[in-house]
C-alpha cells in the first residue's frame, strides 16, 4: 500500500485523470440507477401502496387492468380476508390552463385501497376526486374542475395523496358512481355494475371458482404493465455495459502506465522485490483510485439529485447505489489483471538492458 500511495503522490496528474474517468463512469451508473428506480415508481407506486397479494382479472384481459371487465357481483364469490373492487380509466385531464395524462381509479371509500389524504379531504360526493400530489407541481390545486378527454363530466379536486402513480400516469381516485359516469357517460346507469378488477389482500389458494377469471400475483401484474419490463431491461443493460466499459478503461490506463515503468519494475525485481509485492501494489493502487472515484461520483449524484426538478423521474435507492459502487471497484480491480500479468512477465535483465 505504501508503494501504491507513494506513486500516486508523485504522479498526481496521471492518477487524477484515471480517477476522473472512473468518477464520471460511477456518476453515470448511479444516475441511471436513480432513473431506473424513478421510472419503476412511476409505474407501480399506487399498486405497491395497496399492500395487496394478488388481483383478479378476466382471462381474456391479457393481465391488463384496463382490458379487464367484470361485474361487481362477482366480487361476492371471492374467498379472501380482504378484497377491494377497482375500476380504471386512462384519460387526459385539464383544468383550463394545464393538461396531463391521468389514470382514474373508481373505488369504494370503505375498502383498503382507499388512499390516505395528505391535503384537503376525501371524496364524499359525485364528481369529487383525490389527486396525486405530483399534479400540484403541474399547476393543479384543490377546487380545480377537471375536464376529461373521454368524458363530458367535470371532476373537482377535493384532496391530494402521495405515492399515486400507475403506468407512468398520476392517479385520480373517485367513487364508483363518478367512475361509471366518467367512463360510460350516458350509458352509466346501464353499466353501473361494471368494474375492471378485484384486489385481494391475504387471499388463499382457491379464492375464485369462476373460469372466466384469473388470479394474478401483484408482482406478475406489475411486470405485465405496458413497457414496464422492457424499460427496466434497457436501463439495466446500460448499467451492465458501463461496468464492462469501466473495466476496459482501467485496464488500458494501467497497462500503458505499466509499460512505461517496465525498466523500473525490472530494477526492483533485480533488487529482490517479489512479483507478489509488485502485483499487490498495482491492485492496491487500483482499489484506491476506484474507491475515490466512486465516492466522488456518489457525492455528485446525490448533489445533482437535490437540485433536479420534480418532473425528472429520478429516485435514488442508497443500498442499490452502494452495491453498484462496490461492483465498480471490483471490475476496476479486474481490469488491473493485465497490468499484473505484464509485471509478472518482466525479465529483470532485459528490462534494465542486460
Amino acid at each position: 500500500m505504501f508503494l501504491a500511495w507513494n506513486e500516486i503522490q508523485k504522479n498526481k496528474l496521471r492518477f487524477v485523470l484515471i480517477t476522473g474517468v472512473l468518477m464520471l463512469v460511477a456518476y453515470l451508473v448511479f444516475f441511471l440507477s436513480g432513473l431506473a428506480t424513478g421510472l419503476k415508481d412511476l409505474n407501480r407506486e399506487s399498486v405497491d401502496k395497496w399492500k395487496a397479494s394478488s388481483i383478479i382479472l378476466t382471462e381474456e384481459s391479457d393481465k391488463s387492468l384496463y382490458q379487464s371487465s367484470m361485474f361487481i357481483e362477482q366480487a361476492e364469490a371471492v374467498k379472501a380476508e380482504e378484497i377491494a373492487v377497482i375500476g380504471q380509466l386512462s384519460a387526459i385531464a385539464g383544468n383550463g390552463d394545464h393538461k396531463t395524462n391521468v389514470s382514474l381509479f373508481g373505488i369504494r371509500q370503505d375498502e383498503f385501497i382507499m388512499p390516505e389524504v395528505t391535503e384537503g379531504k376525501p371524496f364524499v360526493g359525485m364528481n369529487e376526486v383525490i389527486a396525486a400530489n405530483s399534479l400540484k407541481e403541474e399547476g393543479f390545486s384543490i377546487g380545480d374542475e377537471l375536464h376529461l378527454s373521454s368524458s363530458t363530466e367535470k371532476l373537482t379536486i377535493v384532496g391530494f395523496t402521495d405515492k399515486a402513480w400507475f403506468n407512468a400516469a398520476p392517479v385520480l381516485y373517485a367513487d364508483l358512481d363518478t367512475f361509471h359516469k366518467a367512463k360510460y357517460g350516458e350509458g352509466a346507469e346501464a353499466n353501473n355494475d361494471r368494474i375492471n378488477g378485484i384486489v385481494i389482500r391475504n387471499g388463499g389458494d382457491n379464492v375464485i371458482q369462476d373460469d372466466a377469471l384469473q388470479v394474478i400475483e401483484i408482482e406478475e401484474f406489475i411486470q405485465n404493465l405496458p413497457g414496464y419490463t422492457e424499460q427496466n431491461l434497457t436501463l439495466t443493460f446500460m448499467i451492465y455495459f458501463l461496468f464492462a466499459i469501466s473495466a476496459v478503461i482501467v485496464a488500458i490506463f494501467l497497462y500503458v502506465l505499466t509499460v512505461q515503468k517496465i525498466s523500473m519494475f525490472g530494477v526492483m525485481k533485480a533488487q529482490g522485490i517479489s512479483n507478489y509485492y509488485l502485483s499487490k501494489s498495482v491492485v492496491a493502487q487500483t482499489f484506491l483510485l476506484a474507491a475515490i472515484g466512486v465516492m466522488i461520483g456518489l457525492a455528485l449524484t446525490l448533489t445533482t439529485g437535490a437540485f433536479l426538478p420534480a418532473a425528472v423521474p429520478v429516485s435514488f435507492d442508497l443500498p442499490t447505489m452502494l452495491i453498484y459502487g462496490a461492483v465498480l471497484v471490483v471490475v476496476a480491480i479486474a481490469g488491473a489483471v493485465f497490468s499484473v500479468w505484464t509485471i509478472v512477465r518482466v525479465d529483470p535483465l532485459k528490462a534494465i538492458g542486460g
